[in-house]
């Protein structure tokens, strides 16, 4: 699918201001243990599409937000989605040696430090969602409840549990219900708990925050599908990392098990409902709305 000119720079434009609120809130780098944050800064502003920030500052605006009170979640959830990605690529677990067309964490500094760095983004990452009490102490129960969803979605019950899973599963032919847990808990988790934020922050009520879910986990799951259909298609050149990666760890995807036709159109089908679920949401955000049909049919 071909990007929308304007789209596409307004896009950027978002990027950027997004990038400007990581900066705003990394620590400074200093004291003996200043390694480690220079380490944090480097995974972290390593570059990507910051689409989990994006994705919950716009869904807060669909709900009408309109205060920084958001910000200090955005910066969270990157920094939790950057730290999966450093540990992902560790020798452990995947051994990947570039990410985003450059030399990852810990090639750079270490094995420790790249464990150590993750840990220190996830630990940071609720150092800084905490600030949002600052921002609007008034809001302290929504806020409360807006940290809740993003530990459990980060945690056993979400993310980590998938990446269990996953690298449990790792080597072993899965059944289409397995690769779909995996997928909903590894990957979707992070981008519901995005929207959900976004839709708790801004007001929304209990069923619409619901139905944000129900559209963020189909969002993740055409995501991740798609991801294993660029790991086929793709070029290390277009996506920044190795394709082909997942054959090398033998892993079951949508295109080892139904094959690329068939993965093509479960992309589709995941990617028409989400879009039918959020015409059903109250408020307009046009380029919400573009941003997800443009997230899921991307081509790196």
């Amino acid at each position: 699918m071909s990007l929308n000119k304007g789209f596409e720079t307004l896009r950027q434009s978002k990027v950027r201001k997004i990038e400007d609120i990581l900066q705003r809130y990394l620590p400074k780098q200093k004291g003996r243990q200043k390694l480690i944050m220079e380490a944090m800064a480097y995974s972290l502003m390593a570059g990507g599409k910051r689409l989990r920030p994006m994705l919950m500052r716009e869904t807060y605006r669909l709900f009408d937000g309109k205060s920084e009170v958001i910000y200090p979640f955005m910066a969270a959830i990157e920094m939790i989605h950057t730290y999966s990605l450093v540990h992902d690529d560790l020798p452990a677990m995947d051994n990947d040696d570039y990410r985003r067309g450059r030399k990852t964490t810990h090639v750079v500094y270490g094995e420790d430090m790249g464990i150590l760095a993750g840990d220190a983004l996830l630990n940071y990452a609720f150092e800084t969602a905490f600030r949002a009490f600052v921002t609007e102490p008034e809001e302290s129960l929504t806020i409360g409840r807006a940290l809740g969803v993003l530990g459990e979605k980060a945690g056993i019950y979400g993310m980590i549990g998938g990446q269990v899973i996953d690298v449990k599963e790792t080597g072993h032919k899965l059944e289409k219900e397995a690769l779909d847990s995996i997928y909903e808990l590894k990957t979707s988790a992070l981008i519901e708990a995005s929207m959900m934020i976004g839709a708790i922050l801004g007001g929304a009520s209990e069923e619409a925050v619901k139905t944000v879910e129900h559209i963020a986990g189909r969002v993740g799951l055409a995501f991740q599908i798609q991801d294993d259909i660029l790991d086929v298609t793709g070029t290390n050149e277009t996506l920044g990392k190795p394709v082909h990666s997942d054959e090398k760890n033998e892993k079951t995807t949508y295109v080892t098990l139904l094959g690329l036709e068939e993965a093509k159109k479960k992309v589709e089908e995941n990617s028409r409902e989400a879009i039918r679920l959020f015409k059903k949401l109250p408020g307009e955000n046009p380029y919400l709305e573009e941003l997800l049909i443009q997230l899921i049919h991307r081509d790196r």
